[in-house]
């Protein structure tokens, strides 16, 4: 075919992509809105990470979609131009992403720089979702040093399809000889890959089922599963008035069913794993075809220049949005105190880096012709535009060659691991000495002559614990007699040792980056198979918000004879903060027996407390912090 030929087929498809799907831009802004937002203000959308599957649909059936009409016509599918299309497509904003973020970490936060050499690699060979599932973190962990390019795992993942989906649909047209069947194969495909996600979540550790591409495959599958059966340019658009209505109305229930499930999936309930991601696909898979049909109005509605604007900008909002949001929080540490502003802030430094991308970056480059980069460079705009990135580059080097051996992160999670197998390692011998304390608190309340026997006879290691953090003879006598249920977050874990040492009767249930979605149905659990002491610490709100239903749904759980006693949130580089903390002093004044230890207006006041990250204690803080709780509580026994 020839060159001038194969342009006009191209523009041909453009023309016929921007005449019936124009719309999917307007999909494409609601799905970058949503991670935005469930990051910046989780509370208003919980489930803002299926934007992701959002992405994904799109990819799969847009891909396929033009890859099966470039079958129809030619036989071929040109899969060198593809591939090249689509590394020029990914490319040049990616490494843009990577260096600009490498520079700034080695100038501003060289902790970050551990593993980058590994985090480059990875990237540009597009495995590193591979890499995030044996070296990452969670995607919904907040306070444990969140990494600028855990979110990238997703183009990893679509670099993979894109490498590997036209030999796949070769295949498929060689075995089959219907479109519906080689569909069929791959819904099938997409089921065997979300139950393999729900046979394989673990709670302890999602980022094999979050981050694995056999595991997150589906949606890609679905989105290509439609492209077979739900051609654009074999859909008619001569429809009756009833059927154009059908199609609205059907569009109308599956954007509230996608609304819903923002609203209410939570990346930490089992249920996203076990179906609750896949159905969620499925209804983007079904709404990208009410959308493509010419018969549906949603196209129209969702086609206006503002969606457009975005929805072009989508891919550079998505990966400049992290690195932002992080060195944001990392140096605005009142963000807790003003949320509203300084997610506007975000936004609009978010929005600015996206377009000055778009502009310099993803167009100019999209059809660069690199043989010409030399009079290319005569161009002052260009010629600033390649200094800044050649700047960025010797950073980068030059971080890759100073990199520490361990960042801070690293060094707090072994921390905090340490204090999880020691607080794991007490729990057995708290849940026998519980059985006990139960009598003797009722035997010592307000029993004095019995509590001056008690102090008389406080062994030496006793009372060295309680000049340690302060405590009193008689404090510490209630506490050997109280026993103390603990669920928690990370900062539950760095306590622990602390409570177990003025509780001996205290079992710690911990985990980084717990929510209260979790935990809830830990406390339930709990409570119903009869395993809450007659005291419960729950420190919650360090990764995320705290709503009253859940509160609500803790307390009934619990019953009226059990004291709650929860710790106010120090997040002051999140936006929850103050929001959280209201919402439990709001419950506190509905239940009597639901107390609140304020450790928010004691650390405000001493940031040397805590680590770099401003969130989690230093051995200072965790000191103060066990002794806040200690004190609370002794002083409501006694």
């Amino acid at each position: 075919m020839k060159r001038a030929e194969w342009r006009n087929q191209q523009m041909a498809k453009k023309t016929h992509k921007r005449r019936y799907i124009s719309g999917i831009d307007g999909l494409r802004t609601l799905a970058v809105i949503g991670v935005i937002v469930f990051h910046l203000a989780p509370s208003a959308l919980q489930g803002g990470f299926l934007g992701v599957p959002i992405f994904l649909v799109l990819a799969g059936y847009l891909v396929t979609y033009f890859m099966l009409l470039d079958w129809d016509n030619e036989r071929s599918l040109h899969i060198w131009a593809f591939l090249k299309r689509r590394i020029s497509r990914l490319y040049p904003t990616l490494v843009t992403v990577l260096v600009a973020t490498t520079a700034y970490i080695t100038l501003f936060n060289r902790s970050l720089l551990t593993n980058i050499k590994a985090t480059l690699a990875t990237n540009l060979t597009f495995v590193y979702n591979w890499f995030e599932i044996g070296h990452g973190q969670s995607y919904f962990d907040r306070a444990m040093g969140e990494s600028p390019f855990t979110h990238l795992w997703t183009l990893s993942l679509e670099g993979q399809f894109y490498l590997i989906w036209p030999f796949v649909i070769i295949l498929l047209l060689t075995i089959t000889k219907k479109r519906w069947q080689s569909a069929l194969i791959l819904f099938v495909g997409a089921i065997a890959s979300a139950v393999e996600m729900a046979l394989l979540y673990d709670p302890n550790n999602i980022n094999r089922v979050y981050y694995g591409t056999d595991t997150r495959f589906f949606a890609l599958l679905l989105g290509a599963s439609l492209a077979f059966i739900w051609p654009i340019h074999k859909l008619s658009e001569n429809a009756s008035k009833g059927s154009r209505l059908t199609f609205d109305g059907v569009g109308l229930l599956l954007m509230l069913g996608m609304i819903y499930y923002y609203i209410t999936m939570s990346g930490s309930d089992a249920w996203a794993y076990h179906g609750g991601m896949f159905i969620f696909s499925l209804l983007a898979t079904l709404f990208v075809a009410i959308i493509v049909h010419p018969a549906s109005h949603w196209n129209q509605w969702l086609t206006n220049p503002v969606f457009t604007y975005i929805g072009k900008r989508s891919y550079g909002i998505y990966v400049y949005q992290f690195p932002v949001m992080i060195f944001y929080e990392n140096s605005v540490k009142s963000i807790g105190n003003h949320p509203v502003i300084n997610a506007l802030i975000q936004v609009a430094i978010i929005l600015l880096i996206s377009e000055l991308s778009y502009r310099y970056i993803e167009t100019p480059l999209k059809h660069f012709d690199w043989h010409q980069l030399g009079a290319s460079l005569k161009n002052p705009t260009r010629a600033v535009t390649a200094a800044i990135m050649a700047v960025m580059v010797v950073l980068t080097f030059v971080g890759m060659a100073t990199k520490p051996e361990q960042s801070t992160a690293d060094s707090l999670k072994k921390t905090i691991t340490a204090r999880q197998a020691a607080a794991d390692k007490k729990n057995q011998k708290a849940e026998l000495l519980q059985k006990k304390q139960a009598a003797q608190a009722k035997k010592f309340a307000h029993n004095r002559k019995l509590e001056k026997q008690a102090i008389k006879h406080l062994s030496a290691k006793k009372r060295k614990v309680m000049k340690e953090y302060g405590i009193t003879a008689q404090e510490m006598v209630t506490l050997q007699h109280t026993p103390l249920t603990s669920v928690g977050d990370s900062v539950m874990i760095d306590i622990s040792g602390g409570l177990q040492q003025l509780f001996p009767g205290a079992v710690v249930d911990g985990q980084v980056g717990r929510q209260m979605d979790a935990a809830q149905s830990i406390v339930q659990q709990m409570a119903s198979s009869g395993k809450i002491s007659n005291n419960l610490l729950l420190n919650l709100g360090t990764n995320g918000t705290v709503t009253s239903d859940q509160v609500e749904a803790v307390m009934d759980a619990v019953g009226k004879k059990c004291d709650v006693y929860w710790t106010t949130a120090y997040v002051p580089n999140r936006s929850w903060q103050n929001e959280v903390n209201s919402t439990i002093i709001a419950a506190s004044k509905k239940h009597k027996n639901l107390h609140i230890i304020d450790w928010y207006s004691l650390a405000k006041k001493h940031p040397g407390w805590f680590t770099s990250d401003g969130i989690h204690p230093n051995n200072t803080g965790v000191r103060y912090f066990a002794r806040l709780v200690a004190k609370s509580i002794a002083k409501d026994k006694q």
